[in-house]
């Protein structure tokens, strides 16, 4: 019989260890200290975290495999094989739920055509506290991940993002690498109608979280202090 396979979310920051019981539930934390076995993208932080959490077992002695976007597919049977032969494993990101917006996801596909429970636990995700601070439409809404980094190409679907939200009423959210934050932000004003809103949410979960959201009008360069922090940005035009 196989064992089962856990989604074990992670903190959304490396804030106050104290903090950690706000973001992750005690039965998730009891969860992810007992398994022998993780997959997470990178292994160095994967145990950082198992560290962070704290494991009834030392942690020399928890095997941990990496799966990421370099992964091939032809070794995802070998990450599953342990959970298959009857050991619980869990899955981790690097940051908020796993397999949402996650190269996870491929795993906990094989994992439903082999036949393994996967069970999915309760934790941060920054899409959706993003979506519930906005006041934007939570009713419909959809994730787009990255932007193109070259700026012809990111003007370009910015304007394609905003008409589909004026069309269906539809929130739009994406995400940005942290250090190209503020030329994101910068293609929203040059871009978006002045009465398109625009929210942004910044170190979702920690103690240095902002959350703003306001017509593209009132947006200003320094409104928020965007250098090197994560965020996410939704935008609904009207």
């Amino acid at each position: 019989m196989s064992g089962m396979l856990y989604l074990i979310p992670n903190t959304l920051g490396e804030g106050d260890e104290a903090a950690l019981d706000t973001v992750l539930p005690a039965p998730v934390r009891a969860q992810a200290a007992r398994l022998g076995y993780f997959v997470g993208e990178n292994a160095k932080s994967t145990r950082a975290f198992l560290k962070r959490v704290g494991t009834e077992r030392p942690i020399q002695e928890i095997a941990i495999a990496e799966l990421n976007v370099n992964t091939p597919a032809g070794q995802l049977e070998a990450l599953l094989k342990p959970i298959l032969a009857g050991q619980d494993g869990g899955l981790v990101s690097e940051a908020g739920c796993p397999a949402v917006a996650d190269p996870g996801a491929r795993l906990v596909e094989l994992a439903h055509r082999r036949g393994v429970r996967v069970v999915p636990m309760v934790g941060p995700n920054s899409i959706l506290l993003g979506l519930m601070a906005s006041g934007l439409n939570g009713q419909s809404f959809a994730f787009h991940g990255y932007l193109p980094v070259d700026p012809a190409a990111r003007t370009k679907q910015l304007r394609e993002l905003e008409q589909s939200s004026r069309r269906g009423q539809q929130t739009q959210i994406f995400i940005e690498t942290p250090y190209r934050n503020k030329a994101l932000l910068e293609s929203l004003r040059a871009t978006c109608a002045p009465s398109t809103r625009v929210c942004i949410a910044v170190d979702l979960t920690l103690a240095t979280e902002q959350i703003v959201s306001r017509p593209v009008s009132d947006w200003k360069a320094d409104t928020l202090d965007l250098n090197k922090r994560p965020a996410i940005f939704l935008m609904l035009a009207s």
